[in-house]
């Protein structure tokens, strides 16, 4: 992974699967012939950080696109007007304001905070940590479907840039393997990167991110993409926690398109003791969640008792997926924009109270999508080691 300062609005980028040190301000550009990072239909999800230490996991995020017009179904003498059907699809205002709609429902465009016109993506998201925190490892998550309305070229998909509060634009490559699967409505990716030194240097505040490669327009899989900016962090003044992240990369969908039985994908803590009364949190990212369709759930297993489904008032227990950015029972506001419907990006943090009370020799986490062709794209964990 490289972290280049400046606009820096080439369309090419230096791929490549080794960890590069995190680029100073002012450092000059390699001469090497830019590639595109490698990828592969599917990433199984494998563990890509893991601490016992006081602290916790924080995390930022935006979605990269909405919607821009509603599209409205045909109309016949026989049929009712949409003003007249309770099920007529909102206003794109309505749906960004949180009414149940989907993405598919509208012609989708991007967001574009920053009012640099040599971006055509960009949101931001706030990073809050703790007073006397210090950043022990950090990761940007970005990802999307290419093929809407428009076709967006793969070989953007490792690269995107960010500002750190205050700060100006720094080219980021994925440092690893991209996720990158083409079926037959949808052509996805998600990549990631370490910005650790980044974000360890700059702490709390509104973070920008902009080039996320995602397209524009309206499909039947319709048009979604965003990011996410996990932080885990010591802090002496808080409890001793295990903190664990994982990602890949793969469908949740139960039709043909799935490379996995039953549309799931289970994520295992193990070595981990939980004691009686713990305490905890998980987060989730994941793309193409639709509004209102149950049947996603998010179960969470001790070892000791039946596996638990995980919910709260902005995530309902049985359509965990429903296009929000959330923080435990509410959706989070520190971002802009700031929609409470996202239309497709989910980036969830739940909390696990009564779930693990018993405690336990094991976490393990079960996400389920039996409606929608969904995609999982990263997890964390942050749990009590002692009551």
């Amino acid at each position: 992974m490289r972290i280049q300062p400046g606009p820096l609005l080439r369309r090419a980028w230096v791929g490549c699967c080794a960890l590069v040190a995190l680029w100073a301000p002012g450092a000059a550009a390699t001469a090497a012939p830019p590639a595109p990072s490698p990828e592969a239909e599917r990433l199984a999800f494998t563990q890509r950080y893991r601490a016992l230490q006081h602290g916790g996991i924080v995390r930022a995020a935006n979605s990269s696109i909405t919607c821009r017009t509603r599209v409205a179904a045909p109309q016949t003498s026989a049929s009712p007007s949409a003003a007249a059907s309770p099920t007529a699809t909102p206003s794109c205002a309505d749906a960004r304001e949180g009414r149940t709609a989907v993405n598919d429902d509208f012609d989708m465009f991007y967001i574009d905070v920053d009012r640099d016109p040599n971006t055509y993506n960009s949101s931001r998201g706030e990073v809050r940590l703790p007073p006397g925190a210090r950043v022990s490892y950090a990761r940007l998550y970005w990802g999307g479907n290419l093929r809407v309305g428009e076709q967006k070229p793969p070989k953007d998909n490792g690269r995107v840039l960010i500002a750190e509060p205050g700060g100006a634009y720094k080219e980021v490559l994925a440092d690893s393997v991209v996720g990158h699967r083409v079926t037959r409505d949808a052509d996805a990716f998600q990549a990631s990167a370490d910005v650790t030194e980044l974000v360890r240097s700059s702490g709390s505040g509104l973070y920008t991110v902009a080039q996320v490669n995602v397209a524009m327009g309206r499909s039947t899989a319709g048009a979604w993409g965003g990011w996410t900016l996990m932080v885990a962090y010591e802090n002496p003044a808080e409890p001793l926690r295990h903190l664990a992240m994982w990602d890949g990369f793969d469908t949740l969908s139960t039709g043909l398109d799935t490379l996995l039985t039953g549309g799931e994908q289970r994520i295992r803590l193990t070595g981990a003791a939980l004691p009686e009364r713990a305490r905890g949190t998980v987060g989730l990212v994941a793309y193409d969640g639709d509004r209102g369709r149950a049947g996603d759930s998010l179960t969470v297993s001790t070892g000791r008792g039946p596996a638990v489904a995980l919910g709260d008032a902005a995530n309902p227990r049985d359509d965990v997926l429903n296009s929000t950015i959330s923080q435990p029972g509410a959706v989070v506001a520190g971002r802009t924009p700031a929609y409470t419907n996202t239309l497709g990006y989910d980036s969830d943090v739940l909390e696990l109270d009564d779930e693990i009370r018993r405690g336990g020799d094991q976490l393990t986490f079960r996400l389920v999508s039996q409606r929608d062709a969904a995609w999982v794209g990263a997890l964390f964990v942050a749990v009590d080691a002692k009551p």
